[in-house]
């Protein structure tokens, strides 16, 4: 028995083609308009809830690898407490530049050499982090930092004034 096909109404593919290609392009307008912002204020919130856990003893899971990391880098001359508070306040100005947007090359600067320090005991304690040839949940925590330095890269970039162009700009 032979299948009869229902015709198709004409342009409709064409049609629903330019739907398609108009929403992607109102996304890649809206993206390219706010999305550093965002990539700005969330490692901003990120530096700033770290930071501020950092003021409360016993409460930031990373205190005591920030504490060792900078006695470590300097050479033991700041102690454990100084170590931390001077962590907290680092990454508490952070995510306030990032979250507000003021003086932002100010706390890029700053992200840029807390992230020297950040990524350091993947150096200072490689062994203790990766024991056997696997990471340690500390050593995955400091390695997600590498999204970090990413998103400051990103943020940097824009501040000094790189823009984000859609095709045909």
């Amino acid at each position: 028995m032979p299948t009869t096909t229902r015709p198709r109404a004409a342009g409709r593919p064409a049609r629903t083609r330019a739907l398609v290609d108009d929403a992607v392009a109102a996304l890649a307008r809206g993206l390219a308009r706010h999305s550093v912002t965002a990539l700005r204020i969330a490692l901003g919130l990120v530096f700033l809830g770290f930071g501020v856990l950092k003021f409360f003893p016993g409460v930031s899971p990373a205190a005591d690898l920030a504490q060792r990391t900078i006695g470590e880098l300097t050479l033991g001359l700041v102690g454990p407490t100084a170590a931390l508070l001077l962590t907290a306040v680092l990454e508490t100005l952070i995510g306030l530049t990032l979250v507000t947007g003021r003086f932002l090359r100010t706390g890029l600067v700053l992200l840029a050499g807390a992230l020297v320090g950040i990524m350091s005991p993947l150096v200072l304690f490689f062994d203790e982090l990766f024991p056997a040839g696997g990471p340690t949940i500390v050593a995955q925590y400091v390695l997600k930092d590498v999204v970090l330095a990413a998103a400051g890269a990103v943020i940097a970039a824009v501040a000094l004034g790189a823009r984000l162009r859609l095709p045909g700009e």
